[in-house]
């Protein structure tokens, strides 16, 4: 199966890479840029031939900026920093999962998914076909926790732990952006839902502690929410929360 990726602006001078149902986004500030998350390890030509659409190549490239270090967001990192010695930026707490993306314990069994969900298995197949079980883990060069970070597009982390225990998500406060990463999402891969949700228990450490953070993701009040995975949400943080309160989980 081949699966394709493909690049369009989804606000101003940020552009998501969608491939294989995964979000990586690309911030561009003057000459500089910032990569948020890394997709799989096929995604990185589909990267590096938007890079150059933009006038822009991998030597702009400042910082690859992870949300969380699963397996589906870490899939170029090491090939990004080994190769083109780009530093890669995690939140303390995530630092040995990027190192390790396939050594974490969601909080129900992924095994009959599946098969209770079957508008799963495309979206699982198509992640399978993108490289999703032969993804390295990566070192990070830099660790955080909160405030503002010195990186093109200034993201400010917003601490959202429960999908993993060091997850964030990234205000962009000039563009009134959300990058939610896996707290809140627009496509569930593993039951295959739609809409303003949380990633089910298959893929999440604590539900309870993502419900818990939804919160603090709410309060920002950005305009247009950005996920890890699914379409953007162009009607605010606030109502996208309200949303996933009451999604579907079962």
């Amino acid at each position: 199966m081949l699966v394709t990726a493909q690049m369009r602006m989804v606000a101003d001078d940020v552009y998501v890479v969608e491939h294989a149902d995964t979000n990586c986004y690309m911030i561009i500030d003057g000459d500089a840029v910032t990569i948020v998350d890394a997709c799989y390890p096929s995604t990185w030509s589909a990267v590096r031939d938007g890079l150059t659409s933009l006038g822009r190549s991998v030597t702009d490239v400042a910082a690859l900026l992870l949300t969380h270090g699963h397996f589906d967001h870490v899939g170029f990192a090491r090939r990004l920093q080994g190769r083109f010695r780009v530093p890669v930026w995690i939140h303390e707490d995530d630092r040995w999962l990027a190192a390790h993306p396939y050594r974490y314990r969601p909080q129900r069994s992924r095994l009959m998914y599946p098969l209770r969900h079957p508008r799963s298995l495309p979206v699982l197949a198509r992640m399978l076909a993108a490289g999703a079980l032969r993804v390295r883990g990566v070192e990070a060069t830099t660790t955080f926790r909160v405030g503002q970070l010195d990186l093109p597009g200034s993201p400010v982390v917003v601490p959202s732990p429960g999908h993993t225990k060091g997850h964030c998500s990234f205000l962009l406060p000039g563009r009134d952006v959300l990058l939610s990463g896996d707290a809140l999402v627009t496509l569930d891969p593993y039951t295959g839902r739609t809409g303003p949700r949380m990633v089910a228990p298959a893929a999440t450490a604590d539900f309870d502690l993502n419900r818990r953070s939804l919160t603090d993701l709410a309060a920002v009040d950005a305009r247009i929410v950005l996920p890890g995975h699914g379409k953007p949400w162009l009607q605010g943080s606030a109502s996208a929360v309200r949303l996933a309160h009451h999604a579907d989980y079962g």
